[in-house]
C-alpha cells in the first residue's frame, strides 16, 4: 500500500526512497529534463542514492515524491528548498520526470499543492524560484499557481552554448489566500444555483 503524505485532486505527495534511486537517476540524466535544471554534470547512482538518503535529515529541506493517483505513478519530485524560519520563506523546486506526463497539467497541480503545504503547514509568508526564460512550459505552469514575476536576471546562466535570462517568481501567502478565498466563493455561488 501506497504512503499518501499530502493529497491533491489527481495527484498525492509521498516520500522518496532509496528504492525510488534508478528511477530520479534516469530522469536527471536525461536531456529533456537536465536542460531546464541548473546542473550539467551526469549523476551516477552512487551521487543519487547520496541524494536520496540525504532527505529527511535537514529540516530546512522538504522533498515529496509526486505521483498520479490513476496508476500510482510516481511521476517526479517538488519541494521547498532553504526554508528560513525567521523570514517565514523557502525555494520551490519541482521537477516532472516522466516525459509521457508532460502537458497534463501535475506540475501545475503540484505547485499549487506545494504552496498550499508552505502556506498551511508550515505557515511560510513567501515561497520564490527561478526559471530559466527558455522554459515557457514552466513559467506557464507557475502563473497558473499563483506566482508572480518579481523580475529578471539578464542573461545569468550559460547553458547549451548561449547565455539566457534566469525570471525570478514569487508567492506569498495573503495573495494565496485570498484567491482560495475567490475559488470558495464562486464554488459555494455555483452550488447555490
Amino acid at each position: 500500500m501506497s504512503i499518501v503524505y499530502y493529497e491533491g485532486d489527481r495527484i498525492y505527495f509521498r516520500p522518496i526512497e532509496v528504492e525510488d534511486t534508478k528511477t530520479f537517476q534516469r530522469w536527471i540524466n536525461d536531456p529533456r529534463i537536465w536542460s531546464t535544471l541548473g546542473h550539467r554534470l551526469p549523476i551516477n547512482e552512487h551521487r543519487e542514492r547520496e541524494w536520496m538518503e540525504s532527505n529527511g535529515k535537514d529540516d530546512r529541506h522538504v522533498v515529496f515524491g509526486v505521483v498520479v493517483r490513476d496508476g500510482e505513478k510516481l511521476i517526479g519530485s517538488t519541494g521547498l528548498h532553504r526554508i528560513n524560519r525567521t523570514n517565514r520563506c523557502a525555494e520551490f523546486g519541482i521537477v516532472i520526470g516522466d516525459i509521457e506526463s508532460h502537458d497534463r497539467g501535475f506540475g501545475t497541480e503540484a505547485a499549487k499543492l506545494t504552496l498550499r503545504y508552505a502556506f498551511e503547514e508550515l505557515n511560510l509568508h513567501r515561497v520564490y524560484l527561478g526559471v530559466f526564460s527558455h522554459n515557457p512550459r514552466a513559467i506557464r505552469a507557475y502563473e497558473k499557481a499563483g506566482f508572480v514575476c518579481e523580475g529578471c536576471d539578464r542573461k545569468a546562466h550559460w547553458k547549451h552554448g548561449a547565455y539566457h535570462d534566469m525570471l525570478r517568481y514569487a508567492a506569498l501567502r495573503d495573495e494565496w489566500l485570498s484567491e482560495q478565498d475567490k475559488a470558495r466563493n464562486s464554488n459555494k455561488e455555483t452550488q447555490e444555483v
